[in-house]
């Protein structure tokens, strides 16, 4: 979310220091108020690379406010595109399994899940060839997102909560 200054995505990309992107860095605004950052650089690690780049942007832009990082959040349809097969092969996958299937974070019309946790999955359970460091990436952005809901709870409840799930 961005700062009430903002005055337009050149203010970005003026504001990311030199070498800490290549040219694919992408700003786009889609939403009053919101903006999606893109961000391909060379790194140790994912963590490295997507806390670099969050500190870049946040020199860039005080006061902005992360919302979500992806990869992260994905359905059927997102997980087949990855992993190179079809929605349908995907979907009938994740019914067969039943409870071995990675849980959703919202079960619905269209169910949500964590990347990381299906990607492991399909590694580990059903011998899918996943590239370890796109689950390195897809952990990462978990845990940021899981941050960033964390940030959100009430603190008065945070203890009663913890105890309850």
């Amino acid at each position: 979310m961005l700062p009430p200054w903002f005055a337009g995505p050149s203010i970005v990309s003026g504001g990311i220091p030199e070498g800490r992107t290549d040219p694919q860095q992408m700003v786009g605004i889609g939403k009053t108020g919101r903006m999606a950052l893109r961000f391909s650089r060379v790194a140790d690690s994912p963590w490295q690379a997507v806390t670099t780049a969050l500190r870049d942007a946040r020199a860039a832009l005080p006061g902005a406010v992360l919302l979500e990082a992806s990869p992260d959040f994905v359905g059927v349809t997102d997980i087949a595109e990855i992993v190179g097969r079809s929605r349908q092969n995907i979907r009938q996958l994740m019914l067969s399994c039943g409870a071995s299937a990675p849980a959703s974070v919202h079960e619905g019309q269209l169910s949500i899940w964590h990347l990381a946790d299906v990607l492991t999955w399909l590694r580990d359970a059903k011998r899918y060839r996943i590239d370890d460091d796109l689950i390195a990436m897809t952990k990462t952005t978990m845990q940021l997102n899981l941050a960033v809901a964390e940030r959100r709870m009430d603190p008065s409840v945070q203890d009663e909560i913890a105890a309850l799930v």
